[in-house]
């Protein structure tokens, strides 16, 4: 709720080269996640929390996810990726563009 109170309704409509990935748009606003639940809750359980949504990412094509520790996810076509452990910090590696953390299973190799 924090997360959401602070950030939401944040729209931000980069494009191009960024720190070591290319910069793509993104919106805080929790409603534009509610139609994943599965999704969210599949995560969450790998991960052991639970997780909420917190926005999208390239028009829709990513999902923003934030757990019940403030730590941020985007979950797109390519995998899973940590954005931060704050709200700030997830804001800094998209508008930076910045390498997020992939997310891995125990099972993949590094």
């Amino acid at each position: 709720m924090e997360a959401w109170a602070e950030f939401g309704g944040i729209g931000v409509d980069l494009a191009g080269a960024g720190e070591q990935i290319a910069r793509t748009p993104f919106l805080i606003d929790p409603l534009r996640g509610l139609h994943q639940p599965r999704t969210l809750a599949d995560l969450g359980r790998a991960l052991d929390t639970p997780l909420a949504p917190l926005g999208e990412e390239n028009g829709g094509l990513g999902l923003l996810a934030v757990d019940a520790a403030g730590r941020v996810y985007s979950l797109d076509h390519t995998g899973e990726w940590y954005l931060g452990d704050t709200v700030d910090r997830a804001v800094t590696t998209l508008v930076t563009g910045a390498l997020p953390e992939r997310l891995r299973t125990a099972v993949q190799p590094l």
